[in-house]
């Protein structure tokens, strides 16, 4: 069962699940609770996961819906919902999106964190110029697909960008992907295109910021994304940045949905090798 936390502007969805060392997920695109079930049924023997929805998505309704939404106010959102939820530090596993967010709170509010996996952060600053302003300049044109061509059309533009290509994915067995496209889906999608890709393109996260994180962390990508597409890329970078090895999981840029046996194994093993606390 889910519980609702409220924040300022806003509450929270959220749900904890299993037993064991805490777990933060913190999703990707339009993703929160309902997407992550599958891979939280997989982890809850091994961690008490704690799934949730983004401010505006699914069930985290916002006082006002035309307020503009910052990378800050997701990541105060994401502090609150550990302090009220946990009695010391966490575990973090960030998504694209939710990895930016597991960097801000590495970063800026390091007692919340017992360790981060940085699964390809959709995070301009990581990169060195001119990659970074290319990044911000494809999030900018998938702003603009969806304000003149509307939602279904710029879930099609950003495919590409981050590497997810359909026709090569590989699904475990019994996997359903489902149509990105199927009208549930559409206000989330929507809110993610005009409310949170302006925020990740905005975002103020740098290069130093990461390099002076004392929190463990591991960037990770996926292994079937093509080694051009910047999130990768920037993945490579926070490697670097932390003066440690890259992981490969399993997948592409959404393989916690693709594969997610297989993640959710590769997932319990890094934080195992990683991460003291495990």
């Amino acid at each position: 069962m889910s519980d609702l936390l409220t924040v300022p502007g806003a509450r929270i969805r959220h749900r904890v699940d299993g037993c064991g060392p805490m777990l933060l997920l913190g999703q990707s695109g339009e993703g929160g609770i309902d997407r992550a079930a599958p891979l939280v049924a997989l982890l809850a023997d091994r961690f008490t996961v704690v799934s949730y929805d983004r401010r505006g998505l699914g069930g985290s309704p916002v006082d006002d819906p035309a307020a503009p939404v910052s990378m800050a106010t997701h990541v105060d959102d994401a502090a609150r919902l550990i302090a009220a939820v946990a009695d010391g530090p966490v575990l973090m596993a960030g998504l694209s999106y939710g990895a930016v967010i597991g960097l801000h709170l590495a970063a800026e509010r390091p007692h919340l964190l017992a360790g981060l996996v940085a699964h390809e952060p959709v995070a301009p600053g990581l990169l060195p110029e001119p990659d970074a302003d290319r990044l911000r300049a494809e999030l900018a044109s998938v702003e603009a697909v969806y304000a003149d061509q509307g939602w279904t059309a710029a879930i099609r533009a950003i495919g590409p960008i981050l590497g997810i290509d359909p026709a090569r994915q590989r699904p475990e067995p019994g996997v359903e992907l489902g149509s990105p496209f199927a009208e549930h889906r559409r206000a989330d999608f929507e809110h993610f295109l005009a409310v949170d890709i302006p925020a990740a393109r905005q975002d103020g996260l740098t290069r130093a910021d990461v390099a002076g994180i004392q929190v463990p962390v591991v960037a990770a990508a996926g292994a079937d994304t093509p080694e051009h597409v910047l999130d990768r890329r920037a993945a490579v970078e926070l490697a670097g940045l932390l003066g440690r090895e890259l992981v490969a999981f399993p997948g592409g840029h959404n393989g916690d949905l693709v594969q997610p046996r297989a993640f959710a194994k590769t997932l319990a093993e890094t934080l195992d090798r990683n991460v003291p606390f495990c």
